[in-house]
């Protein structure tokens, strides 16, 4: 029987490296506007004014030397749509403000544009995810990219990563 425990915490051992190694440390990103899982308010959304809810950033590890801020909605019929990504953003930073666009470098989302755009499903409630990511280097990646290059300039640098769901459903 011990020698199964001691295999079983040696496991879940090596599962927690790994996981930190793949980027696993854990930061939060949460905001004032809505809750964890809970209805994102539609000012936010292109209903309303289509600014970005505020977001609160804690938890950052001292070695990053970057952040990247990406929101995007897994359940358009499209596919994964990116609403905003941003990044060589300040690790510092611990708060962006509603409607604001934090200190870095945009790129361009899925509607073809620079910034955030709001939550706008076509039909049904759909999941907003705002994740954050802090890199062990600045990103050098031009003004304006797509996110499959953003996702590949990432790739091997994440040392960390939180995220907050929201859900947005439109009133029609």
């Amino acid at each position: 029987m011990p020698k199964g425990i001691i295999a079983g915490a040696s496991a879940i051992l090596l599962a927690a490296i790994a996981s930190f190694a793949a980027g696993g440390a854990k930061m939060k990103i949460t905001s004032s506007a809505f809750q964890q899982g809970g209805n994102i308010p539609s000012k936010f959304s292109c209903d309303g004014a289509n600014t970005n809810p505020p977001l609160q950033i804690s938890d950052v590890l001292p070695e990053a030397k970057g952040l990247v801020l990406i929101v995007d909605d897994p359940d358009a019929p499209s596919g994964l749509f990116t609403h905003w990504a941003v990044w060589n953003i300040s690790p510092q930073i611990s708060t962006i403000a509603e409607g604001s666009t934090p200190k870095g470098v945009q790129g361009t989302n899925d509607f073809g544009k620079s910034g955030y755009g709001g939550p706008c499903p076509p039909s049904g409630t759909h999941r907003y995810y705002f994740k954050i990511f802090a890199l062990d280097r600045e990103l050098d990646l031009r003004s304006g990219a797509k996110r499959s290059q953003l996702d590949a300039a990432m790739k091997g640098h994440v040392i960390a990563q939180g995220e907050l769901m929201g859900r947005y459903s439109r009133k029609k």
